[in-house]
Parts: C-alpha cells; sequence; structure tokens
C-alpha cells in the first residue's frame, strides 16, 4: 500500500507520513508533523502552520523545512490512523506541546484545531468548529456543527455538545450540553449504549455523570471506568 498524493499537494520538509494515506488537492503539510496510516486529508486542509500567536515566529517552513528548533519551529503536530480530515480543516503547530489528534476521528469541512490542543480517539467535530488554544477533546466526544471552545477548554469522553454551543470551560464526561455558553441538559445514553452499558448500568452511572456522587465501583465495561477515572483525576485546568 502506498500514499496517494495529488499532484499540487505541498509536502514540506519535515513531514512523516505512514502509509495508505490519500492528501488531496492544495493539502498543505508542514513540519514537524508525524502523521499515520490510512488518513483522508481532503483538499485545501492545512497541517502544521504557526500557531496563532502574535509573538511567535512565523517561519516559511514550505520552503526551507523546520529548523529543528521548537523555538522557532513550533513542538509539531501527530496525526494517529484512520482519520478523515475533511476540506478546509487546519490544525496548528504546538507553541509547548505537540499538538496531538488521535485515531479514527471525523473532522469535517472548515474545522480549526488550534495550537497545543489535544483531539483523542473517535472525536466527530461538526463543520466550522473551532477549538481554541490549549483545548482537549476526550475519547468519542460529539461536537456538533459551529461548536466554539475556548481556550483551555475541555471536553470529557463521550460528551455531546450541540451545534452552536460556546463552551467556556469544561463539559463533563458523557453529557449532553447546548447553548451560550453550554449548559448541561442530560447525558449522552447513545453514547453509553454504544459503550457497552445497560439500562441498569446507565441508571446507576447518572447520578456521577450527573456531578451528585463520585464513580461506582463496577457495573461499567472496564474501558469507560478508565477514561472516567482518568477525567476524575485530570490537573487543574490550564496548568501545563
Amino acid at each position: 500500500m502506498s500514499n496517494h498524493i495529488h499532484d499540487t499537494a505541498v509536502i514540506a520538509d519535515g513531514v512523516e507520513l505512514g502509509d495508505g494515506n490519500v492528501v488531496g488537492p492544495y493539502a498543505v503539510l508542514l513540519g514537524p508533523a508525524v502523521i499515520g496510516d490510512r488518513n483522508w486529508i481532503g483538499p485545501h486542509v492545512t497541517i502544521g502552520a504557526p500557531a496563532s500567536d502574535t509573538a511567535a515566529p512565523h517561519p516559511r517552513v514550505w520552503e526551507h523545512g523546520p529548523a529543528g528548533d521548537p523555538a522557532l519551529d513550533g513542538y509539531g503536530v501527530a496525526i494517529g490512523d484512520g482519520n478523515r480530515i475533511r476540506e478546509y480543516a487546519s490544525v496548528h503547530q504546538g507553541t509547548w506541546r505537540t499538538t496531538r489528534l488521535g485515531s479514527d476521528g471525523y473532522h469535517l469541512r472548515g474545522v480549526h484545531i488550534a495550537h497545543d490542543c489535544v483531539v483523542e480517539d473517535g472525536v466527530v467535530l461538526g463543520s466550522n468548529t473551532v477549538l481554541g488554544g490549549h483545548c482537549e477533546v476526550w475519547s468519542e466526544a460529539n461536537l456538533g456543527l459551529g461548536v466554539l471552545a475556548h481556550q483551555r477548554a475541555r471536553v470529557g469522553p463521550g460528551a455531546m455538545v450541540g451545534m452552536g454551543a460556546v463552551v467556556l470551560s469544561e463539559v463533563g464526561p458523557f453529557a449532553v450540553s447546548a447553548g451560550v455558553p453550554a449548559r448541561i441538559t442530560g447525558i449522552n445514553t447513545v453514547g453509553l449504549t454504544r459503550a457497552g452499558l445497560d439500562e441498569q448500568g446507565i441508571a446507576m452511572l447518572r447520578p456521577y455523570l450527573l456531578g451528585q456522587c463520585a464513580l461506582p465501583d463496577g457495573g461499567v465495561p472496564a474501558w469507560v471506568a478508565a477514561r472516567l477515572a482518568a477525567w476524575d483525576s485530570r490537573p487543574e485546568r490550564g496548568r501545563r
């Protein structure tokens, strides 16, 4: 299997591509970047541009490649496997850590993922969603059309954020939220069912998800319990 790269795409020095990737017309991939296997990268996608930081350098890496100095080039972009990154999406270099996209994500037209963001596995970002710098979107979260996430916002695993919502701080795991600013309206029973919970398990977990009690012992699939425990032990918001 080989990569299929359109003749008009720009793949700069410092970009490491895995196998089986598709890179569409006029896409621009700048280093340092590591991109895994079987990703679909659509027309006019830009990966690895400098961070939107007025004090940061803006090197011409499409001409000369990265200098090998994070102070000049940024801390790079790392993308996993099996993502679909639709046309006009953009992903910026990190300023203190690598901007990361996991695997099996679906990032629709016009998505912007700013510097130092971490987007985990199985995430869906709706068209025109914008993640400010340093945001975290945990595994299997789903952000609807036009969601705006403030810098350093977090969206927990399995959460759903309704279209047009503005996330100022955090949306908890398997929560459903909507509005400006985004407010919790319920729990994501569809996501919980897909995660392997039955009605009894969802009922047991509901008080925890609504912030009414601690995470219960047992009755939850191991991978879900692990993600929820990780969420509970997350560092203070905004801390590096």
